[in-house]
């Protein structure tokens, strides 16, 4: 029996392409057993970022490593995208950037060239998140009065400068999915009467419902459709400024009560997404959904992992296998490491999230200056976004490459398929919809390691450098 080995160094890994003879392996010795393939690798060391490789094609070999084997035959939840919180602040320094700048930096984000990332999935705040310059609803009003038909509502606000980019971003990527949610209704409609914390009154339900249907009312009509929403964001974290407290007992009534009737009277094919708060608390979506009536409304749930483990989106998707899964924040921070962040987000918000179940996998801002604003008073100092932005200029931190290892070539539509991890690697892998492959794949441990790749009776030998992440595409 003979057979043949060809190994290729390039920059951020090893690769060795290979095929086994049938005798020792069950693979034909010929040539169309060889896997050509294009690798993308980022290390933590920051030497090495999203640098392309092609694989020549290989020779045979025979060895003892350990197998990866993908199985397109075992499908499981189509991808909706990837991407980040376009927040108020982030908008309004993009804007400020000129005009062929800006430009270029949506291309980059948003275009689908080689060279771009291919961002398919936005998060939106409805009204201000603590990354804005300031708090505001889009129905503020002197105190003591209430407006209960929404007859003052109004997204003028973000006229100024969220629409404006979103329009550009649109004439990019016409497609883009959007889910936007609120950090807080206007604060007459609460029981504290304050940005910070307090809880919706029950007797403004229809009103806030009307609210949601008024803002994605008024979004269509500047061209902005939005995919979907939640009732609140971090509804277990009233600290935040602003913020709002609502009970699992809270958002399951809003929901069945106001919010679902109101949307289905509008005709609205908006999706209502309950949750958005960590993977520590899987019982307050089970609570909602366990109500037949608020379920009827409810297209699936939404997570972070600020606390609690990712594998816990699994026990909310089997319970209830016909609701969709989302993840939908998770921030760098001022103090966090490359490699520290490059390794446990590419571990946990993309592949975790993905392995089990999420459509979408989304970073939380999108940009921010060197001080690490805007924010409001009370907001978020540290949370570091993909970009920072200085007058004219921009750079790219973390974030931009832990999603830009799956932006780029994991496309809307795409299918997660069956791959096995093995050792201390983690992986996740997907049939694109024109029949390609991507598997995205992190090494955690300071030494390489060492695996075979298996796609039906192709191989191919991959040893991934220590503190690496690497996007594979065959």
């Amino acid at each position: 029996m003979r057979k043949f080995i060809l190994y290729f160094s390039i920059i951020g890994f090893t690769a060795v392409a290979a095929q086994c003879d049938k005798e020792s392996n069950g693979v034909s010795g010929d040539d169309q057993n060889k896997i050509a393939m294009d690798a993308w690798v980022t290390r933590g060391d920051q030497s090495v970022l999203l640098d392309h490789r092609q694989l020549q094609s290989p020779n045979a070999f025979n060895n003892t490593y350990p197998a990866v084997t993908v199985n397109e035959a075992v499908t499981f939840q189509t991808v909706d995208g990837f991407g980040y919180t376009l927040t108020g602040g982030s908008a309004m320094l993009i804007n400020q950037l000129s005009t062929d700048k800006k430009k270029s930096l949506l291309q980059e984000l948003f275009g689908h060239t080689a060279a771009d990332m291919a961002i398919s999935y936005l998060r939106l705040s409805m009204g201000a998140s603590d990354l804005d310059e300031e708090v505001f609803s889009y129905n503020d009003l002197p105190p003591g009065e209430t407006d209960i038909d929404q007859q003052h509502f109004s997204i003028a606000r973000d006229k100024i400068n969220l629409i404006p980019v979103l329009k550009q971003i649109l004439g990019i990527n016409p497609s883009i999915k959007i889910i936007a949610t609120p950090w807080s209704p206007p604060v007459w409609m609460k029981d504290n009467s304050s940005s910070i914390g307090g809880s919706l009154k029950p007797e403004y339900y229809q009103s806030y419902a009307t609210y949601f249907v008024k803002y994605i009312e008024a979004m269509k009509a500047e061209g902005i459709t939005i995919t979907a929403i939640t009732p609140q964001n971090e509804p277990l974290h009233p600290g935040n400024n602003p913020s709002m407290y609502m009970s699992a007992e809270q958002q399951r009534d809003f929901i069945k009560k106001a919010l679902g009737p109101a949307f289905a009277t509008a005709g609205l094919n908006t999706k209502i997404v309950i949750y958005d708060h960590n993977l520590d608390r899987p019982d307050y979506p089970l609570t909602v959904l366990s109500d037949g009536t608020a379920r009827q409304y409810i297209d699936g749930s939404a997570f972070h992992l600020y606390a609690g483990n990712v594998n816990r989106m699994s026990e909310v998707h089997e319970a209830y296998p016909d609701k969709n899964i989302y993840f939908t924040e998770q921030w760098t921070g001022a103090n966090g490491s490359f490699d520290g962040d490059l390794l446990w987000h590419t571990k946990n918000v993309i592949i975790g999230t993905m392995r089990n179940w999420s459509k979408v996998a989304l970073e939380w801002n999108l940009a921010n200056d060197p001080q690490y604003k805007p924010h409001t008073d009370g907001g978020c100092t540290e949370c570091k976004g993909a970009l920072i932005i200085r007058e004219n200029e921009y750079s790219r931190n973390v974030s931009y490459y832990i999603i830009g290892h799956a932006s780029k070539f994991v496309p809307p539509g795409s299918k997660r398929i069956e791959s096995n991890p093995t050792g201390p690697i983690q992986n996740v892998c997907f049939l694109t919809p024109d029949g390609k492959r991507v598997m995205i794949t992190a090494n955690e441990e300071s030494t390489p390691y060492t695996f075979n790749l298996k796609d039906n009776d192709k191989w191919a030998q991959i040893t991934i450098e220590g503190k690496t992440v690497m996007t594979l595409v065959w």
